[in-house]
């Protein structure tokens, strides 16, 4: 049997890799410009690789009950892990993505195909056009993973967009965004207070080490208009191997640190990560 050879292919928006792993049959690592985005176990879609993916796999895992089929949008798609998790963990479930890049959407299509009835549908479509347009009550969770040059974009940071997400997700909805800042936390003090605006309850899940600002890191942002369900979640996050916390309420007062809302006409990217910070190879 032939072992699995690297896929190289410049898509819309850089160069893309499709690594395989030599620990994992039939698993793969996508990286656009040396920058991993997604790791995907064809085998084993519960595997998820990424710490801050396993952390956003907490938020599918408590969105409801062990198993109900949830409504799912997710902007950004990668190489699709978490909606691969979720068709798994949850089945019946029906998953929107959006990914702005059509010629990513087409290799991975190609290479790491969907199974069959996964309840998964891919738009090559901009994730704040797609959701501008989604119908208004139509989804149980939301989850925003889109980075540009391992930034996110700036129409994805401002209260108009946070509106946007709001109206799509239903009453007990949550949000789900996968950010990346370092202290003194000025991007994501912003997307604390910008999303504060719109939904009653926020969280934010990180390593210790970033959130005490010893480094760059990943941090997950949640937002709700119902109480967010934080012990359990809390619990899930300290028992994984790289275990992380979950600030909630008035601890999220010192990373707001007085930041005010972002409109759409004065957004900007999440800042640069430092020279390694994501990229490898």
């Amino acid at each position: 049997m032939n072992e699995p050879i690297p896929v190289i292919r410049d898509t819309d928006h850089g160069t893309a890799r499709l690594l395989p792993d030599v620990d994992r049959d039939r698993a793969w690592l996508l990286t656009v410009d040396g920058a991993p985005q997604s790791y995907v176990d064809l085998d084993d879609p519960g595997h998820l690789e990424f710490e801050y993916v396993r952390r956003l796999g907490h938020v599918v895992d408590r969105a409801a009950a062990p198993g109900v089929p949830l409504d799912i949008l997710h902007l950004g798609g990668g190489a699709l892990t978490l909606p691969r998790y979720a068709a798994l963990t949850r089945p019946g479930s029906r998953q929107d993505v959006a990914e702005a890049d059509g010629e990513l959407v087409e290799l991975v299509h190609a290479h790491l195909p969907l199974p069959e009835g996964s309840g998964v549908t891919v738009h090559a479509a901009d994730a704040r056009a797609w959701l501008e347009q989604a119908p208004s009550d139509s989804a149980d969770l939301l989850i925003a993973d889109v980075f540009g040059g391992a930034r996110v974009p700036a129409h994805l940071t401002s209260a108009e967009y946070a509106r946007s997400a709001a109206r799509v997700l239903r009453a007990d909805g949550i949000y789900a965004a996968n950010l990346a800042d370092s202290a003194p936390f000025a991007f994501l003090g912003s997307q604390l207070a910008t999303f504060a605006e719109v939904f009653d309850e926020l969280a934010v899940i990180a390593e210790p080490a970033v959130l005490r600002g010893r480094r760059f890191g990943n941090t997950v942002l949640l937002a709700s208009r119902a109480p967010l369900d934080i012990a359990p979640l809390t619990r899930l996050c300290a028992a994984d191997a790289f275990p992380a916390r979950v600030e909630h309420g008035a601890p999220l007062k010192r990373l707001l640190n007085g930041a005010k809302p972002v409109r759409d006409s004065e957004a900007v990217a999440s800042p640069e990560p430092p020279d390694g910070a994501f990229s490898i190879g």
